[in-house]
Formats: C-alpha cells, structure tokens, sequence
C-alpha cells in the first residue's frame, strides 16, 4: 500500500519522467546494493538529523529508525576516500544525512503542507512561509533516495587529531535562506573559505555541490540515476 502511495505521488509531480522517478522493489539493504558507512570507516563522525527532533520537521522522520548513514556501495568508498584525504590534515567530515527512503520525503511534503505547524521557523525558515519552500528546498522526489547524496560539514582537530570541532559555515545544517548558498556574499570570508576547503575535497572524489546547500553533495556519476529507493534505515 504505501509503495502504491509513493509512486502515485511521484506520478503527480512534474518530475515524473526526470531520473529518479521510479521505485525500486529492493525491500533490504542488501538487494539495494547499499553500505553502512560505517563498514568502511567505523568512527566516522554522524549526527543524523532525521533520526532525532533536531531537524526542520521538529520529529523523527519517517523511515529512519536507526542512525545510521547507508550509501550505494561506490559512493560510500568515495566517501570514505574523502575521510582518508583529510585526517592527513587533521580534518574530518561529520554526517547529517545520507540515504533517505522515499517515505521520508512523503513526511516532509505532508510537513510542508500543514500550515499550522510553524514551531520550527525561527530556527530553520525565518525569512519564507512554508509554501515558499516547495521546489527549490523541499520537493517530492529526492536525490537522497538514490543513495547517492550526502549532508554533512568539516571538522578541524588538533594535532593530535582529537577534539574535533566543526569548522563555522555561517548556518546551521537545513537552514533555508540564501545565506546557506555554497558562495553566499552574506556569509563572512572566513566561512566562504570554510566552504570552499569541504568543497573541495569532495569534489577531488567525484562529488557535486549543490549551490543553494553548502552541506550537499552528490557523487557523479550517479550509480542508478533512474532509481529511488524506500528501504527503511535500521
């Protein structure tokens, strides 16, 4: 029933015939061909939003049941790639989001379209009413649902590579607002350049950022471009 859901929300949108408008039948992590991050380096850093209230909705997220961080196998070794290249200068990435099943998008449309909730604005959307965030925030279809689009910020240790702490990116993590633009002019010079050092190095591994996020980046080329995925996270 809810697969029926989904691709008949799907098939509304003018996305339908755009890659990633189809639903896969994988029901495990496994037939999805999709890796916990963690397999290929166990401490990684994550703070993974939708799994807890600390998020734009204000709740846990449909379809996360775990915090965990699953990517298509390729993009996993390049994430993992990119954790290498920047313990050698005593950085580290810290995860907010990965995969995301296609039920969590149903919650953040149903979300958006509740106009009575509102507790979570000031802190995520001070600038827009809800109905200003659908298309270039909020859509029905995802990239996350391919599993190939990461979240995430650059922490600097010391040189002892402890102590961690992330670096100032002038927002928080889904803030939604044009100050969160990878090359916003009204972040300062300090965390443009911030930006630009966590852009960097996912790009020397195959990721694009998408410029209104300066958190967001998907590996190309995208393993199954036509393909979205509703395998719970747990």
């Amino acid at each position: 029933m809810l697969a029926a859901l989904l691709l008949a929300a799907i098939g509304c949108t003018s996305t339908a015939k755009q890659p990633g408008s189809v639903l896969s039948p994988a029901a495990t992590m496994q037939e999805a061909d999709m890796v916990d991050i963690r397999s290929l380096v166990p401490d990684i850093a994550q703070d993974i939003k939708y799994f807890g209230s600390d998020n734009f909705v204000g709740v846990p997220v449909d379809g996360y049941n775990a915090p965990r961080c699953y990517l298509k196998r390729e993009v996993a070794e390049a994430l993992a790639r990119v954790e290498h290249d920047l313990r050698a200068r005593h950085q580290r990435l810290r995860l907010y989001d990965c995969y995301r099943p296609a039920r969590a998008v149903a919650h953040f449309m149903r979300w958006a379209a509740d106009s009575a909730d509102v507790k979570t604005k000031p802190a995520h959307y001070p600038g827009f009413d809800k109905p200003q965030l659908l298309g270039e925030y909020i859509a029905p279809v995802s990239g996350h649902s391919r599993g190939a689009t990461v979240d995430l910020t650059l922490l600097q240790c010391n040189a002892a590579d402890a102590d961690c702490r992330p670096l100032d990116m002038g927002t928080d993590f889904d803030f939604f607002g044009t100050i969160a633009n990878t090359d916003s002019p009204d972040a300062s010079e300090s965390q443009r350049l911030n930006r630009h050092r966590l852009r960097e190095a996912m790009t020397a591994q195959g990721f694009r950022n998408y410029p209104m996020e300066w958190w967001h980046y998907t590996f190309q080329p995208e393993p199954t471009p036509g393909l979205l995925y509703d395998v719970p996270v747990q």
